[in-house]
């Protein structure tokens, strides 16, 4: 094929499995891989991305489209990049088209320029120099001004000159009589951040431990489990490594779960690293989004924090990956491509020959158990920072006491007890509103969402009845539309109990921290400053106090509710409890105040609370590990879980048990189980239902995988559902 017709393979986002293959007839050379291309797609045209320049291709010459316009001429996503994506695109047995367009902010992805355009600025002419030194200088003393302030510099942005007072309006003006003329300012280059740091804290022994072990291993890839209680100074070892790495010209990739629900680490952040630092995750605008991406691609930015998707943010110079709270489900995307970040750092840190640090005061299972296998080295934190140690574990057994919208007396005694000294209390329960429940004692029928197997729960504040997993939303009506009975709300939910809280302590400062309450923007931060300050003295709230939020002041945590998760379905309803309890747990007794931690359950003598109660996690987590091993779950097993949803239930049975008649013909060493109806089988009203394989050999799971995606492709079955694959599922 000659040099005019060059083969290239473009990744396109359309749900199809590999790249479409073109012939380049731009001028010049092909564009290298990684390289953005505008090619003919259907009736339309699309961006995707040069994945490779193949030597040969399966489709008539006839077939092949032409493709002349390339958008780069370097490119967009670097080599590694490439490669971890196409990685990421055959573990998860996901599109490459689609697993690609995570690595590009949406700008990028619409065909805008590569590199941010350099900024407008002004500058003098000679006109506006010589009318300075004319007989009659300007008569205006903001032009006069305006032309000072350019005279002293060769340009100034536009930016900046309003800063000064100069509106673009007076620049204009000036422009007409040929004073001034804008230009494009010349782009400066990056140089080390040279802002005094903030004294750095000194370093307790276990501190000074774990950031002599990492730095030991100087370059080259190592895996590290961070396991430090709550409070022990995780965040000072990782701002340690940071400077190091910084002082190296070398860039630190720093992953969180929530970057909303953590303004205080992003601020410290910010204080001790300034501009060297940008900012990744969903909530930024688009063009806020874009800027980011191309400082971290040019090197400026040397510190990136981000959520999920920053795992695919562009790294010239890395030199560490950093992922906080490692155990936080919200790594693992639960839709379209779903990833796992954590995972995926680890596989991005070998391959760029770094080191990377996982963090938690709960670890996953995984986690530990490749830190017991060698895979990682554990280094552990065990002691709180300050005099008051870890707090103290009590369990009311609310069988035997009587409660008040939730609230034990017990409870209710401990609180007043620490508001009598000045402390503040932090009330957990994971259930928002005002009662989960809308109930008629006369019919004995609670009101249920039409589109969902779910009932509907009582908002009194907004007077709605809404479910949360459809979004559904009704006015809320207290008597029952079948018998006229007025109804009553059962159980209680965050806003419930605040109210109740309100008319207990009149005279405290009572507040909620829930997605309701955040929803305003503003919110979140005005609530954590409330907190801090100690204007509040109760916060209630849901598993969002749960992200590493330092309250100093707060001396008391009670969970309202410790049973919710103690009967679940999934086999990580436990694991998931004991990391929820014992990270709210961490928010008591943070300095010099011991802390005290009360848990409300019908089960006092559940295997799981006795447990935390009498040692800790590790604990814990060392029976929950044999437990696994012994029943041949994850981490000592590889699952995939085959997703099919429709609006009628009888054809995803019939996909499913199609999917599951072929693996099993397959004959691998693979166990499948089901089909099975989803735990809430319909949702937004749609059925859902799911199939498990599971193995101890990933090689021969990912094999079954592949063959079966590739076999019901065809089937008609599967034309009518929606369907998914997860791999290494975090629910099932």
């Amino acid at each position: 094929m000659t040099a005019e017709t060059t083969l290239i393979r473009v990744a396109v986002a359309v749900p199809l499995d590999e790249g479409f293959d073109y012939l380049w007839t731009g001028a010049g050379e092909p564009p290298a891989a990684g390289c953005r291309v505008r090619v003919p797609f259907g009736r339309s045209e699309r961006v995707g991305i040069v994945l490779e320049h193949p030597a040969t291709t399966a489709l008539p010459r006839a077939k092949l489209r032409a493709c002349e316009d390339a958008l780069d001429t370097a490119p967009a996503i670097a080599t590694e990049l490439l490669d971890l994506l196409r990685f990421a695109a055959d573990y998860y047995h996901h599109p490459i088209g689609e697993v690609v367009r995570h690595a590009l902010p949406g700008l990028l992805r619409a065909g805008e320029a590569l590199t941010a355009p350099r900024e407008q600025g002004w500058r003098l002419t000679p006109l506006g120099r010589a009318q300075m030194h004319a007989p009659r200088a300007p008569r205006g003393v903001r032009q006069a001004a305006v032309l000072r302030e350019l005279a002293s510099e060769s340009a100034l942005g536009a930016r900046e000159l309003a800063r000064r007072g100069a509106p673009p309006a007076l620049l204009r003006r000036l422009a007409v009589r040929g004073w001034v003329e804008p230009c494009e300012l010349a782009e400066s280059p990056r140089v080390p951040s040279t802002q005094p740091r903030p004294t750095e804290l000194k370093l307790t022994p276990d501190q000074a431990a774990a950031l002599a072990a990492i730095e030991a291993v100087g370059d080259g890839f190592a895996a590290f489990l961070l396991h430090g209680v709550t409070g022990s100074g995780k965040t000072e070892v990782f701002l340690r490594l940071i400077a190091k790495l910084l002082d190296r010209d070398r860039q630190t990739l720093l992953l969180v779960p929530e970057i909303g629900l953590t303004p205080q680490l992003v601020g410290r952040l910010r204080e001790r690293f300034g501009d060297a630092l940008v900012v990744l995750h969903s909530a930024l605008t688009p063009r806020e989004r874009t800027a980011a991406w191309q400082k971290a691609r040019a090197g400026e930015a040397m510190l990136v924090v981000g959520t999920r998707s920053a795992v695919f943010a562009p790294l010239p110079r890395a030199g560490l990956v950093i992922v906080d709270e490692e155990h936080d489900t919200s790594y693992k995307q639960q839709d379209g491509f779903r990833y796992s970040a954590r995972d995926l750092a680890v596989v991005r840190a070998r391959r760029l020959g770094i080191r990377v640090v996982l963090a938690s005061a709960t670890p996953s299972l995984e986690s530990l158990q490749n830190a017991q296998s060698g895979r990682y080295r554990l280094l552990t934190l065990p002691q709180r920072i300050g005099a008051a140690g870890p707090p103290s574990f009590r369990i009311i057994d609310l069988t035997k006491h009587a409660t008040r919208q939730g609230l034990s007396t017990p409870l209710l005694a401990s609180i007043d007890e620490h508001l009598e000294h000045g402390n503040q209390v932090l009330l957990f329960l994971n259930r928002r509103g005002f009662a989960p429940a809308l109930f008629c004692p006369n019919c004995q029928t609670a009101e249920e969402c039409d589109r969902c197997d779910a009932r509907m729960t009582v908002h009194a504040r907004t007077g709605t009845l809404l479910c949360h997993h459809c979004g559904r939303e009704r006015p809320l009506r207290w008597a029952c539309p079948n018998c006229g009975t007025e109804r009553i709300g059962v159980g209680a939910g965050t806003e419930r109990v605040t109210d109740t809280l309100r008319s207990l302590y009149p005279d405290r400062r009572i507040e909620r921290l829930d997605r309701d309450v955040t929803a305003r923007r503003g919110a979140l931060a005005t609530v954590l400053e409330n907190v801090a300050r100690g204007d509040t003295q109760i916060l209630v709230g849901t598993q969002m106090l749960t992200k590493g939020h330092d309250f100093p002041r707060v001396t008391l945590v009670g969970v309202l509710n410790a049973d919710q998760g103690l009967f679940g379905t999934d086999f990580r309803s436990l694991e998931r409890l004991a990391q929820t309890i014992v990270q709210v747990a961490g928010r008591a007794g943070r300095r010099d105040q011991p802390g005290e931690v009360v848990i409300q359950t019908s089960f006092p003598e559940h295997p799981l609370l006795r447990s935390l109660l009498v040692e800790d996690y590790t604990a814990y987590a060392s029976l929950a590990l044999e437990e696994r091993r012994r029943a041949g779950w994850p981490p000592f097993s590889h699952l995939a879980v085959w997703r099919a949803e429709a609006t009628q239930r009888p054809r995803i049975f019939e996909f499913l048990e199609k999917l599951r008649h072929y693996a099993a013909s397959r004959r691998a060493a693979v166990e499948i189980l089901g089909p099975a109806p989803a735990a809430m089988e319909r949702s937004r009203g749609r059925y859902r239902a799911q199939v498990l394989f599971q193995s101890r050999e990933r090689n021969a799971l990912h094999a079954l995988v592949a063959a079966t995606l590739e076999a019901l492709r065809g089937w008609r079955e599967a034309r009518r559902v929606r369907w998914s694959i997860d791999i290494d599922p975090a629910e099932i």
